[in-house]
């Protein structure tokens, strides 16, 4: 039987759920603070539990309403979890060189446009920060709930409201606009669109999910390899290496092209 309420939400509806969870966010954020100190957690703690707890609220209750399940939340295609793992997964990775060189460029552009304060650079370095709860964050919970946010339940039902590409545009604008900061929307709103591509594509969040926390798992471990703070690590990438991203950009792709497109995996969810 079909989940109700399938069409819910739509744009508007969406961007309310988005303020919503910054919200829900910033209270627990308030109410960790205060008691933390009582709890035993350190502020990159707190920040990943915030995460956890505001984004778990949202999924929570959107998955209630919609009347969806986890694994029809996850995974409603057709093909085995196996199966799509083994298949998707090889290809997936070899985006990842590309997508890192790629964005590295866009904050690099962006950055020339509109500097940097120094609040700003501690809040990246923070981000990235190699310490637990950070790369647990980073790498494990930020892939994870966003996929199932911003693709499982938003794009899902875009889909079902407007033309393939729209909704996927949609879907990839509203991620980008999350990371409220100007730096990370260009090259979120990107990976948006092939995030958002791969799921309509698939119909399963696990190729999306996996491509998400390779690309962020890599910016942590490049962070952790600096000299210093200020070291750009990709800033003297070779031609060899841009190269050799490109080609197996290339062959990812096309691997993909070959395993999803032609499909009849159109916007119509039958799951």
């Amino acid at each position: 039987m079909p989940p109700h309420n399938e069409q819910f939400p739509s744009v508007a509806q969406a961007a309310l759920l988005l303020l919503a969870n910054f919200l829900l966010e910033y209270i627990i954020g308030v109410l960790f603070y205060d008691f933390r100190g009582t709890v035993g957690v350190t502020s990159a703690q707190a920040q990943a539990l915030v995460v956890l707890l505001a984004n778990g609220i949202v999924l929570v209750s959107v998955m209630h309403y919609r009347g969806m399940g986890y694994r029809d939340l996850v995974h409603p295609a057709k093909a085995s979890i196996p199966v799509t793992l083994l298949l998707l997964l090889p290809p997936v990775f070899l985006l990842v060189p590309l997508v890192l060189l790629l964005d590295h460029q866009l904050m690099l552009l962006v950055q020339q446009l509109i500097p940097m304060s120094r609040w700003e650079e501690q809040a990246f370095t923070r981000m990235v920060a190699a310490n637990l709860p950070t790369v647990v964050a980073a790498c494990v919970l930020a892939p994870v709930l966003e996929e199932m946010l911003f693709r499982g339940v938003l794009l899902r039902a875009f889909l079902q409201k407007y033309p393939r590409w729209a909704a996927i545009s949609y879907s990839a604008l509203l991620f980008g606009a999350a990371h409220l900061n100007v730096y990370q929307f260009l090259f979120a709103s990107a990976l948006g669109l092939l995030l958002g591509w791969l799921y309509e594509r698939s119909r399963s969040l696990l190729p999306c999910i996996a491509l998400h926390a390779a690309v962020n798992t890599t910016i942590v471990m490049l962070e952790a390899t600096k000299a210093s703070p200020g070291e750009e690590v990709l800033s003297d990438a070779s031609v060899a290496l841009w190269l050799g991203a490109a080609l197996a950009a290339i062959a990812g792709g096309l691997a993909l092209r070959r395993l999803l497109v032609g499909t009849s995996r159109r916007s119509t969810d039958t799951a």
